[in-house]
């Protein structure tokens, strides 16, 4: 008798494991952002061990990460919103270098305009570069892979030919706009912060406010949201010029904190802004994706680039890693999104 409670107490036990390890499995497939945050976990854990005396998680490298990190990342929240909307942006690292070189113009050659009004017009240009390659994407029917890929080298060209690929130091700006940007409070970088205010905005507007339906909608079936009376050209021009005054911020905070003008800044950076975002959980098709998932993926590029820093790893393995990760986590996702389907028609 004791015999068959025990067996009936094991079978019992053996089914609440089976459900538990069920209900982890469709709450993992159905939570992108989950996954996100795990990769982010594993990959801290990882770097922390591998590197030297644990100096991955000292506070100055933190502090590092924190200063340095932001940069990159306001630009993935970016082109993660754009992703969402189906489209794609390749010249993100030109339209930061060129933003850079329209404020270092400003300051250099007295043109009258004080510290925060060059400020305004640099995000001004980063605006009307986003809405150049929104009107030939959207006007000339040319898909936004081909037309950004023009305009990344075209930005980037100007800005060589006008500089000459060389250096140029910042002129002194005043110390309460430099502090704006690039100072610290309480012992945390304020760059930080401003990633963190600009992605609560987006992240307000994408999942509560009804232009997010509109993102959400135009990525997943442009033709059906026409139909719905949405306005998808003006839906994806908001967010090609979103992306274009993000890099324009981008670059006015990393010339402050730089300290001068560099024609190479910038480099590569399209490509590690699509791979956060697809490490981030936004969909290559459009339609799918979240701010908090742009803000993990980002991290996660980041915190790649800081450790291969840390453990003194050739600097090229950061493509090889990158690409890597774009080509398993798409393969991932794809699987992933199968069996969500499935889940949810179940």
């Amino acid at each position: 008798m004791s015999m068959l409670f025990l067996i009936k107490i094991k079978f019992k036990f053996g089914s609440i494991q089976k459900d538990i390890a069920m209900f982890g499995k469709r709450y993992l497939i159905l939570h992108r952002d989950v996954i996100s945050l795990l990769i982010i976990i594993v990959l801290v854990i990882a770097f922390t061990l591998l590197s030297p005396d644990y100096s991955f998680l000292y506070a100055e490298n933190i502090r590092n990460i924190l200063a340095m990190g932001p940069e990159l990342a306001l630009i993935v929240l970016g082109v993660s919103l754009l992703m969402i909307a189906g489209e794609f942006d390749l010249s993100v690292g030109s339209q930061l270098q060129f933003c850079m070189y329209v404020f270092w113009v400003l300051l250099y050659y007295s043109t009258g305009l004080n510290d925060w009004m060059s400020f305004l017009v640099t995000l001004c240009v980063g605006a009307v570069l986003g809405f150049i390659n929104a009107v030939i994407t959207i006007r000339g029917r040319i898909p936004s892979f081909i037309t950004t890929l023009g305009t990344m080298l075209l930005w980037r060209g100007v800005v060589l030919l006008l500089t000459l690929g060389y250096q140029k130091p910042l002129v002194s700006v005043s110390p309460l706009f430099r502090s704006v940007f690039v100072s610290e409070v309480f012992g945390v970088p304020v760059q930080i912060i401003w990633f963190a205010a600009v992605a609560i905005v987006l992240g307000l507007i994408l999942h509560r406010h009804r232009f997010g339906n509109w993102v959400y909608a135009t990525g997943d079936n442009e033709l059906a949201a026409k139909e719905m009376g949405i306005n998808t050209a003006l839906t994806k021009t908001i967010c090609f010029m979103t992306v274009g005054i993000l890099a324009a911020l981008a670059s006015v905070i990393q010339i402050l904190r730089v300290g001068s003008f560099f024609s190479r800044a910038g480099d590569g950076w399209e490509l590690k802004a699509i791979a956060a975002a697809v490490v981030g959980g936004t969909s290559l098709r459009g339609g799918i994706g979240s701010i908090f998932g742009a803000v993990l993926g980002a991290f996660a590029i980041i915190l790649i680039e800081n450790a291969i820093t840390i453990l003194r790893i050739d600097y090229f393995w950061t493509y090889i890693v990158e690409g890597a990760i774009i080509v398993l986590y798409v393969i991932v996702a794809i699987q992933t999104e199968k069996l969500r389907m499935v889940i949810k028609s179940s």
